[in-house]
């Protein structure tokens, strides 16, 4: 027969394992990383309801035109339905691609149009951005004076007033660009415009004298209110260009 202190340290033994078991059960199940908050969608890229009885402008362009969409079309307010296509529009290649869909078949009194910033981008054969010393640039010269050609013939169908917008300037340090390479490329745009008949909105030459102040160092992008003054130059042109203006 076992002595009493035996059978008392089997006791203890068997009923350890039972103890921490019930103490995992009891303990908080273990700490899950919460997902990240899903990035909020920029406001500029948003439909718009029409205002019966006003005329129609619709903007294309990269980031550089998203940041003057909303203000603008709060300059244009009573005056016109200001729209955006609903993306970056990238370079000339996506415009190409998708040009028929952002037009759809709505009529367009007035077209505000660029590429540019984004054919100049330096990229690898894979197509990622790289530093502007490796690389090429996604869009060669030739194939984008191509390019908008193709872009202008189709706008030109819908009937609408046509501007162009020249690309906005690129400062030293930009990441993925070469400054001077978007004076080429403007030159380019010109010249198809003016074959064309294009009006040209010269953003370009609006911004440079004032870059340090509306834009941001090493940075093709402009500050909050270096989007409103280029809104302002851009409303002033659709203006003019709207029917019946003087």
């Amino acid at each position: 027969m076992r002595s009493v202190p035996c059978v008392v340290a089997l006791i203890v033994v068997c009923l350890v394992p039972a103890a921490v078991l019930a103490g995992r059960a009891d303990a908080a199940p273990p700490a899950v990383a919460s997902p990240k908050p899903a990035k909020r969608p920029d406001p500029a890229l948003g439909m718009i309801e029409d205002v019966p009885g006003l005329p129609r402008v619709l903007l294309i362009g990269d980031s550089i035109s998203m940041g003057y969409t909303i203000p603008t079309r709060k300059l244009l307010e009573g005056k016109a339905n200001v729209h955006r296509i609903p993306v970056n529009g990238g370079p000339t290649t996506r415009g190409l691609e998708h040009i028929d869909q952002w037009l759809g078949t709505s009529k367009w009194d007035v077209i505000h149009f660029n590429f540019g910033l984004h054919d100049i981008k330096h990229v690898d054969d894979a197509g990622g951005s790289v530093d502007a010393t490796a690389g090429h640039r996604q869009v060669e010269l030739e194939a984008y004076r191509d390019n908008l050609r193709a872009i202008v013939k189709r706008l030109q169908r819908t009937g609408a007033r046509l501007i162009w917008c020249t690309t906005t300037p690129v400062p030293e340090g930009a990441k993925g660009r070469v400054p001077g390479d978007e004076l080429a490329y403007n030159a380019a745009a010109a010249d198809v415009m003016r074959e064309a008949g294009v009006d040209i909105n010269d953003l370009h030459a609006f911004a440079a004298p004032q870059l340090a102040e509306i834009g941001k160092p090493a940075d093709v992008h402009y500050t909050p209110q270096g989007s409103r003054i280029l809104a302002d130059e851009v409303a002033r042109r659709i203006e003019a260009a709207l029917p019946g203006a003087k």
